[in-house]
């Protein structure tokens, strides 16, 4: 922090470093292996979609670009409640104990970078990527795009979350990922789709 800004008690927010999305392959390795948690092979990018046409064409282009070749995924999107837009990436694994997480985390990364570089970054929220275990508990571990970190979210009901869980899978992911230390920011994303 500069002395004006330390003086004015300004500071700038932290950057997201969209780069730290390709540390979930290896997160969900030791996820699967300390846990049992696999992922789904699915995941979504979460954001305040901008009104007007400049917005709309850039969304579209991004779900064609993602939707487009051999073995792509199935990309859609859809509003919550909250009027937050969800832009749902859904790949079919070829091996379902094993899906391919680098295809999803960079088509998750390309999502975050074309909506920054357009100008939409402020409208970002986080990216999510879902995991299951054999007793149907759902995990996500969620990237919160302002912040730069990851938290996980484990669901158990409409309005309610296993909070062991989640302490549990931040101190098994500690090492693997940047984790967020301040807990009022692991917002329940109880809209959030495929949870």
């Amino acid at each position: 922090m500069s002395f004006w800004g330390a003086l004015t008690g300004r500071s700038k927010p932290k950057q997201a470093n969209l780069d730290a999305l390709f540390g979930i392959p290896s997160a969900a390795l030791t996820l699967q292996s300390a846990l049992g948690f696999v992922p789904t092979g699915d995941g979504a990018v979460c954001y305040r979609a901008a009104a007007g046409a400049g917005f709309a064409d850039a969304q579209q282009d991004l779900v064609a670009l993602l939707a487009q070749g051999e073995g792509a995924p199935k990309v859609s999107t859809q509003s919550d409640d909250y009027g937050f837009t969800w832009l749902l990436v859904d790949n079919e694994p070829l091996d379902p104990q094993a899906p391919d997480l680098t295809s999803l985390c960079t088509d998750l990364h390309a999502v975050n970078t074309t909506l920054e570089q357009d100008g939409f970054g402020p409208g970002l929220l986080c990216s999510l990527v879902p995991f299951t275990d054999s007793a149907s508990r759902t995990v996500a571990l969620v990237y919160l795009y302002k912040q730069g970190t990851f938290y996980p979210f484990a669901p158990t009901g409409a309005n309610s979350r296993d909070n062991l869980l989640e302490i549990q899978i931040r101190d098994t992911l500690k090492n693997e990922l940047p984790l967020e230390a301040d807990l009022s920011r692991w917002m329940a994303l109880w809209s959030a789709p495929g949870l």
